[in-house]
């Protein structure tokens, strides 16, 4: 009896840990080609220089981190997101940027690496990266890897990755890429280790691999209920716990998509139109059926994936998932796909940081 007492004390004071006063908040973008008050579509540049003025934003409103995609499509501009970020980190002060993700399968890892670690360089210390797969498939061909080879290659090229950012000199060989013998890797980052997060989907595989290696993890939840995710989190820390890790190691972040206005009717009427258009339009490429408002209007819900509404309601919705979800570090917002024009983005972000964040953290 005794026993059970104070397994179940334990459990909760680090769940309590979990949730606690100090979960970050930030944003993702994939640099979307931006669109202007009166609709129209703004040019590339233009679009970059919005970018990095939300980015400042976000820094000036106090959030804590920032990430930018990675994608090689036609309405993204991400396709070398350090560039960007080494950009922004000019610009800022306290912010943390990352990428989010670096789509690692398709890339050198030293030279992502060395990318990475100058950035760290410019920002005096306040870089991270998160690798992963990439929801898009179009990096393969463009770098000319086999999408058959999905999985191995990506294990493969994560496994040297850590190898250089935790060693100076490297030996490795693999498949993939030509062997490295007694290599030193320059420049090496501020930071001791460098933060690299393990940005994941849905596969159970992935969870259990970031457990493994000890890495923090970024669960991208963009539909369904959040709290479905709950098992796979679990199989995560579990998988680190085996392997060794300390459970306070092994944070999640979860990704959203979401929108915050001064009132949850002003954040549906303007994020709706959008939304609808771009997955709809991404459905058009994997099946999906079209998106509706009941579905949108379900995915706002209590346990559905949208964060959607004012700063209030989204808070107490964060809230609900992370208690759901066994507590998690992080949450970010992916916002600049639902079509919104840059006005509306810069206020977006300055109630998430001004007033949502202080909700969520007291």
């Amino acid at each position: 009896m005794q026993q059970g007492f104070l397994l179940f004390w334990i459990q909760s004071i680090s769940f309590a840990k979990r949730l606690g006063n100090d979960m970050e908040v930030g944003i993702d973008s994939f640099a979307s080609v931006g669109t202007s008050e009166n609709g129209e579509t703004a040019d590339a540049a233009q679009s970059i220089a919005e970018l990095l003025e939300r980015i400042e934003q976000a820094d000036r409103s106090g959030l804590d981190i920032f990430g930018i995609g990675e994608h090689h499509r036609h309405e993204f501009l991400d396709s070398a997101n350090a560039v960007i970020l080494a950009a922004a980190a000019a610009r800022t002060e306290r912010i943390r940027l990352t990428s989010a993700v670096t789509v690692l399968s398709a890339a050198d890892p030293v030279r992502v690496f060395q990318q990475f670690a100058t950035l760290d360089l410019i920002s005096k210390g306040r870089a991270e990266m998160v690798v992963g797969r990439g929801s898009f498939t179009e990096a393969f061909p463009l770098f000319g890897f086999s999408l058959g080879d999905y999985d191995e290659i990506f294990a493969e090229k994560l496994d040297l990755l850590l190898k250089i950012r935790d060693n100076e000199t490297v030996n490795w060989s693999g498949k993939f890429r030509p062997a490295l013998e007694n290599q030193a890797i320059y420049p090496r980052p501020l930071q001791k280790p460098f933060p690299i997060w393990l940005g994941v989907g849905g596969t159970p595989q992935s969870f259990r691999r970031a457990g493994m290696l000890g890495l923090p993890l970024v669960v991208a939840i963009i539909g369904g209920e959040t709290h479905r995710f709950r098992s796979l989190i679990d199989l995560y820390r579990d998988a680190g716990e085996y392997a060794g890790h300390a459970p306070e190691t092994l944070k999640v972040s979860l990704h959203s998509i979401g929108y915050v206005a001064d009132t949850t009717e002003q954040a549906v009427e303007e994020f709706f139109p959008g939304y609808a258009e771009t997955f709809t339009k991404i459905g058009r490429e994997r099946g999906w059926p079209p998106v509706t408002r009941a579905a949108f209007d379900a995915q706002r819900g209590a346990t559905g994936a949208l964060l959607v509404g004012s700063p209030e309601e989204v808070a107490e919705k964060i809230r609900r998932h992370s208690e759901s979800l066994g507590g998690i570090s992080r949450v970010t917002f992916q916002m600049d796909n639902a079509q919104m024009n840059h006005a509306q983005l810069m206020r977006s972000i300055e109630l998430i940081g001004m007033q949502m964040s202080p909700l969520l953290n007291n």
